[in-house]
């Protein structure tokens, strides 16, 4: 199906973001202005579904927080409900340009599930220490497993077809870094095509991002235990194939 056939949901999970994600939300329309954008308020305590609402969002209230991955969740059964041709999962706080979902939708085409790659040499967004290593020993194992070549496994900046719309709509895992790690090896072991795009990073349009040594440290053992587990899951099949 061609890019411009496609009917895009852009789906943008958010918890306590009101300072950002109106903007998002224009930012998304403006970009891709024949996309339905919904906004699946993950149990906020403050007005994000009431500024997402006004600024031209469909909103998904949650009663209570569910994390990224019960978020998308319920956006991909949304997707699956309506008929949507594809969904493409925008962070709240504002750093993916909603000008690179273009290039996501063309790399679709010829895939099931496409990341926005922040480690594909564009841009100079980067990690350090022990994160670092880790996201280079998952994104080199878990391309092993999808049988191609990955350089960012942790994106939440993606695209994804109806293959794995309809996969991702009954198993798509809430736990820590399973709407990443753990997405990532269901989908290879179903058997579809993941591929990535070269993007470039943007600075949080509110909020602080929370870095330091410990909290770098605990990364490494989540990531590495999410990916564990998730190889040790047996093997979700499509529905009609075994």
């Amino acid at each position: 199906m061609r890019p411009e056939d496609q009917t895009v949901l852009v789906a943008i999970p958010a918890l306590n973001e009101e300072e950002s994600v109106a903007d998002v939300v224009r930012d998304v329309r403006r970009a891709i202005p024949d996309a339905t954008v919904v906004v699946i308020d993950d149990g906020s305590s403050d007005r994000t579904g009431t500024r997402a609402a006004d600024a031209g969002a469909i909103v998904l209230t949650l009663p209570f927080n569910l994390g990224v991955g019960g978020a998308m969740r319920a956006a991909f059964r949304y997707a699956r409900d309506n008929g949507f041709d594809a969904v493409v999962q925008v962070d709240a706080d504002g750093q993916h340009d909603p000008r690179n979902v273009a290039e996501l939708l063309r790399k679709l085409v010829g895939a099931d599930l496409v990341i926005g790659a922040r480690f594909a040499g564009v841009g100079d967004y980067g990690v350090r220490g022990p994160r670092k290593w880790a996201m280079r020993l998952l994104a080199t194992t878990i391309g092993r497993v999808a049988h191609t070549r990955l350089t960012d496994v942790t994106s939440g900046f993606k695209a994804a077809g109806p293959r794995a719309i309809a996969l991702f709509a009954d198993n798509f895992p809430a736990e820590y870094l399973g709407d990443t790690i753990e997405a990532l090896v269901i989908a290879a072991r179903a058997g579809l095509i993941i591929d990535q795009v070269p993007v470039e990073m943007r600075q949080r349009q509110a909020g602080v991002p929370s870095h330091n040594p410990f909290k770098a440290a605990v990364y490494l053992v989540r990531a590495c235990a999410a990916f564990a587990l998730a190889m040790m899951r047996p093997r979700t099949p499509l529905k009609g194939e075994s």
